[in-house]
C-alpha cells in the first residue's frame, strides 16, 4: 500500500513575519502543523474522531532545515508524507516550497506517537498502518536530501 501524500497551500501573512517582512522560524512549524493535520486525516485520524476517542498523535521530535527565506505575501506549498512506520511511532516528512520560482524553503521530519488522553498512555499504531511498514522507502525529489538519519531501535527489530 502506498503511504498517503498531501499538498496544501498557505499564504504568508503579516503575523508570520518579523519587522523586515521575513517569515520567522516558528511560523514554518505552524505551516507544518496544518499539513500534518491534513496528513493524519488521510491516515484515518480525523479531528472529530480524535476528540471522540481521546487518541491523539503527538510530536516527539522535530528536525527542520531552513534553506531560503519566505517573505510577506508569498504563497507556499507544503507537501507532507508518511515517511516511516514503527509499532508505536511514526515519522512524517514535509517540504515547503515557493512554487512561483520553485524554491525549496524548508524541509522537515517529525516523529510522532499515538497517545490516549487523559492518561497519556502510549498506544500501538492502528493495525492497517502496518501495511505502510511493508512499503518501499520514500523517494525524495531530485536535489532533496533526507534530513536526519533513521536510528535503529529495538522496536524496529521486533
Amino acid at each position: 500500500m502506498t503511504p498517503p501524500r498531501i499538498h496544501t497551500e498557505v499564504q504568508v501573512m503579516f503575523f508570520d513575519t518579523d519587522c523586515g517582512g521575513v517569515v520567522s522560524n516558528i511560523a514554518y512549524l505552524r505551516f507544518i502543523e496544518i499539513a500534518r493535520t491534513r496528513l493524519t486525516e488521510e491516515l484515518g485520524l480525523g479531528l472529530a474522531e480524535m476528540t471522540e476517542k481521546q487518541r491523539y498523535p503527538v510530536v516527539v521530535r522535530t528536525e527542520i532545515d531552513y534553506r531560503r527565506a519566505a517573505k510577506l505575501g508569498d504563497r507556499l506549498m507544503i507537501e507532507g508524507w508518511l515517511d516511516h512506520v514503527e509499532r508505536a511511532r511514526f515519522w512524517c516528512g514535509f517540504r515547503i516550497t515557493r512554487p512561483r520560482d520553485d524554491t525549496l524553503i524548508a524541509q522537515c521530519r517529525q516523529m510522532l506517537a499515538l497517545i490516549e488522553m487523559p492518561s497519556g498512555k502510549l498506544l500501538r499504531l492502528p493495525e492497517h498502518w502496518q501495511e505502510y511498514r511493508k512499503s518501499d522507502p520514500v523517494e525524495y525529489p531530485k536535489g532533496e536530501c533526507q534530513i536526519g538519519m533513521h536510528i535503529s531501535s529495538e522496536e524496529d527489530n521486533q
